[in-house]
């Protein structure tokens, strides 16, 4: 895996969630390449789901607060209700 990689992947706590999903495009882009060795791209994998995981919890978060404004509510519904 290279320097860049890594170096992406430490910072990725702090990217915007646009530059998380184009970190994940990236590694999906380089493991589809198949120029990775086996190990390499098994790290990308497994990073990138973690990534994923990641943006989808706060996609579900930001479907509720919608939610939550469209009804007209401004007080927070449990996670529970949903």
């Amino acid at each position: 895996m290279g320097c860049k990689a890594m170096d992406e992947k430490q910072e990725s706590k702090t990217m915007s969630f646009e530059e998380r999903l184009a970190l994940v495009q990236g590694m999906t882009s380089r493991i589809e390449a198949g120029s990775l060795p086996l190990e390499d791209a098994v790290k990308e994998y497994e990073e990138g789901m973690k990534i994923l995981s990641q943006l989808d919890e706060e996609l579900s978060e930001m479907n509720r607060r919608l939610t939550v404004l469209q009804n007209g509510k401004e007080t927070a519904i449990p996670d529970e209700n949903i």
